[in-house]
């Protein structure tokens, strides 16, 4: 019976295709509050500064700090646009779980 069931659950796993950007699509976006273009607006421009600036002169540290202050401009600025992501390793695992669990 067990082996049954997990024939039939492979199948059901292998046939099936996820689609990882209709999960994104379920929500309707919202239109952004003024507040929220004008932050945005101002993370575009300090990006924009960051990639026209001579790295060449800065020391390592300086260096390490703009790299660290692009990608925490680039989680805010991800997070007013509302952008969800699934990758498919974690769908996987996802799966591999449901999959050991039952």
């Amino acid at each position: 019976m067990k082996k049954l069931l997990y024939s039939l659950i492979l199948v059901f796993t292998l046939s099936t295709n996820v689609n990882a950007k209709a999960a994104t699509n379920d929500n309707p976006k919202t239109e952004l509050t003024a507040e929220q273009k004008v932050e945005l607006e101002s993370i575009t421009k300090r990006v924009e500064e960051i990639k026209s600036m001579d790295r060449s002169t800065l020391t390592k540290a300086e260096r390490k700090a703009l790299r660290k202050e692009v990608k925490e401009l680039k989680k805010r600025a991800d997070f007013l646009n509302q952008n969800v992501t699934l990758s498919l390793g974690a769908i996987i695992i996802i799966l591999l779980l449901l999959i050991i669990i039952l």
